[in-house]
């Protein structure tokens, strides 16, 4: 293990740094790593780089109105730091904790931004990475060497949201809005607002927009699935009633969420009609009189085989209740001058159009890999546990849970590479890869994800792009956190893991 220090190459040796352990984002999984590093790895040198300008990534990145989590903070607060705020959060309020780890564990030391990865080449010879680095800021070109390159960078494409291109949409006299691109001067006030999708980020925007809208439509192709959660559950008022340590709260909420999560997962695979039935049953007195849920707020697919969109304190159907929103399902034959004209003729009026139509999966933040000057094609290699992939040596990657937390799998995994480099060490073997056994030889290799299991558009879009993962451990991914909390800290760091010295 060694600090910080240059390495030889053909770029200048100011220009060039060498560090054990190379972290690609500054997010939730970065953050992560960096500290489960300072604390199980002392003395091993680590960086983390960053292409936007601070902290936070997908917290950074989307700035529009209302913008929180859909997630407990209970079990999105990393489980190391207790969650002292409300049960569902604010994006300012997230990246108050985040800044709050950041310094209580000294961690900005390690942390360089506007340092955009644009390839990564591992040499066999050498035994480690080179990472090619553009400064965003100036310009310049940069140079990394490391033995072990982590990446944490999420799975947005953070420069390139999904925008589906109508017919007429030059021809439209308003404004258009794509969410992950808002505009810092947007201004609702008095104006007619659609906002076209119906997932997390619209059932976000919409209350926030339609406090000032002269009125807002949710123009949603399909229904999804919405869930209204208190901002502070009873749970959490009673316990802070008692005036008990934060540790405890944070933990025994904690556990309250597992347990609720637990449960509503079950009833989707063994009873979806009976969890039908309770999520309509929830939403149906909290909806305007006549109300139209079959149509609005009945998806056609299985619950959770596509994310709850949680509304807190119901905000979404409070805006309906009082006609400040509405909702249409329809699809949409072409934007006109003034709106949008849909396929069953009605015409939408609209001075801005608010596109929430999602975003794209960006593999491994669309860095070009090499191994030994070879193009890594990912989607011939399969996942090892949803945290590394084969024939690609000294690399993992976090991929956070589907239906839980994102920081929950991001914690399993930072304990796992930080067991796996203890490894390493001990056995006096600097190269870890994984890599199919002979008795996978006919393994099937299956799309990166289930349709059965979740197939939401960015999931479904993006499947040509991915890696495989196999029929059998350790070769598949997307489990349930009930599954993974006590599989993954226990795996057997010697299947399917070939080491080399």
């Amino acid at each position: 293990m060694t600090t910080i220090e240059a390495a030889a190459g053909s770029a200048p040796t100011s220009d060039v740094q060498h560090v054990d352990v190379l972290v690609v984002g500054a997010g939730i999984s970065g953050i992560g790593a960096a500290y489960h590093l300072q604390q199980e790895q002392p003395g091993r040198s680590f960086l983390l780089l960053d292409a936007l300008d601070a902290r936070g990534g997908t917290w950074r990145t989307h700035r529009y109105p209302g913008a929180r989590s859909d997630s407990d903070l209970f079990t999105f607060g990393y489980g190391f730091k207790p969650w002292r705020g409300p049960s569902i959060a604010t994006a300012d309020e997230i990246l108050a904790y985040l800044d709050e780890v950041i310094e209580e564990n000294d961690l900005a030391q390690h942390i360089r931004y506007r340092h955009r990865v644009t390839a990564a080449s591992w040499s066999s010879e050498e035994r480690r990475w080179t990472v090619e680095v553009t400064r965003e800021d100036t310009g310049e070109q940069l140079r990394f060497t490391t033995d072990f390159l982590w990446m944490c960078q999420g799975y947005y494409d953070h420069d390139k949201p999904f925008q589906p291109q109508w017919e007429g949409m030059d021809a439209f006299r308003g404004q258009i809005v794509h969410p992950q691109k808002w505009p810092d001067d947007f201004d609702a006030t008095g104006k007619r607002v659609v906002v076209i999708g119906s997932g997390a980020t619209a059932a976000t925007l919409i209350p926030a927009i339609a406090e000032t809208a002269k009125h807002v439509t949710m123009l949603q192709r399909s229904p999804t699935f919405f869930l209204a959660r208190p901002k502070v559950s009873e749970l959490l008022e009673q316990l802070r009633a008692l005036d008990i340590p934060d540790e405890w709260i944070h933990e025994i909420m904690r556990r309250a969420s597992f347990k609720l999560g637990e449960e509503l997962w079950r009833m989707s695979i063994d009873t979806p009609d009976a969890l039908r039935e309770y999520l309509i049953g929830e939403m149906r007195p909290q909806l305007p009189e006549g109300f139209d849920i079959d149509k609005h707020f009945n998806p056609t697919y299985r619950p959770w085989q596509q994310r709850l969109a949680v509304v807190p304190e119901g905000d979404m159907f409070t805006a309906l209740r009082e006609g400040r929103a509405s909702v249409v399902t329809d699809t949409i034959e072409r934007f006109t001058a003034t709106g949008i004209r849909l396929t069953s003729g009605e015409e939408l009026e609209a001075d801005v159009v608010v596109t929430a139509t999602g975003f794209d999966l960006s593999l491994f933040g669309n860095v070009a890999f090499t191994v030994d000057g070879e193009p890594v094609d990912f989607t011939q290699q399969v996942t090892y546990r949803g945290l590394m992939i084969t024939n690609v040596p000294n690399m993992a990657y976090v991929f956070g849970y589907f239906r839980a937390s994102w920081t929950l799998r991001a914690d399993l995994v930072s304990q796992f590479v930080c067991r796996l480099l203890t490894k390493m060490d001990e056995q006096g073997t600097p190269v870890v890869v994984p890599q199919l056994r002979p008795e996978d030889a006919d393994m099937p290799l299956l799309d990166w994800s289930d349709p059965e299991n979740f197939n939401p558009g960015y999931v479904m879009r993006s499947q040509h792009r991915m890696f495989k993962r196999g029929d059998r451990e350790p070769w598949t991914h997307h489990k349930e956190y009930t599954e993974e909390r006590a599989v993954l800290p226990a795996a057997d760091l010697d299947d399917g893991l070939v080491y080399r010295r």
